[in-house]
């Protein structure tokens, strides 16, 4: 059987960036999805925990992350 890969809590590193008027705050990647949760801020407000896929991020959070 295939080992399953754990999610990995990137909520310490305080990685973000803004997207139109909407600031993202990752907090979680699951490698074996490819996928990432983050918090949506609009105007300072938390507005909810979305799922985006990693190939969806801006290129400098790709290299921060780094999934290999």
């Amino acid at each position: 059987m295939a080992k399953e890969k754990k999610s990995i809590d990137l909520s310490a590193m305080n990685i973000s960036f803004t997207v139109q008027k909407s600031t993202y705050k990752v907090v979680r990647f699951y490698p074996a999805k490819m996928t990432v949760d983050v918090i949506v801020f609009e105007d300072g407000i938390t507005d909810c925990i979305k799922t985006l896929p990693f190939a969806h991020l801006p290129k400098e959070i790709k290299k921060t992350i780094k999934p290999n």
